[in-house]
């Protein structure tokens, strides 16, 4: 499984989400002194009602731990956009 597929498992798993997008950005920062150790840049857009009710700063944190170790061995970087579905439009 690759990386941005591990990503996804990880992401659908803990918030069953409407709308899920893994993007892995890695190609644009070859070079970069964060991405030598091999580690990847990602983006991911996440619509789900598991972000009901919670600040901005609480659902990056949410999306952190449902990552887990994967933010120390596989993700250098990681933009993240997660709505609930309202805030999407749906």
């Amino acid at each position: 499984m690759s990386r941005p597929e591990r990503i996804g498992a990880a992401l659908q798993a803990a918030f069953s989400p409407l709308h899920l997008e893994v993007e892995d950005d890695s190609h644009r920062h070859a070079g970069h002194a964060g991405a030598r150790d091999g580690r990847g840049h990602f983006n991911v857009v996440i619509v789900s009602e598991a972000f009901a009710g919670m600040a901005p700063l609480a659902r990056h944190r949410a999306v952190y731990a449902a990552l887990g170790d994967m933010m120390q061995t596989d993700i250098h970087a990681l933009s993240i956009k997660v709505q609930t579905p309202a805030e999407a439009g749906g």
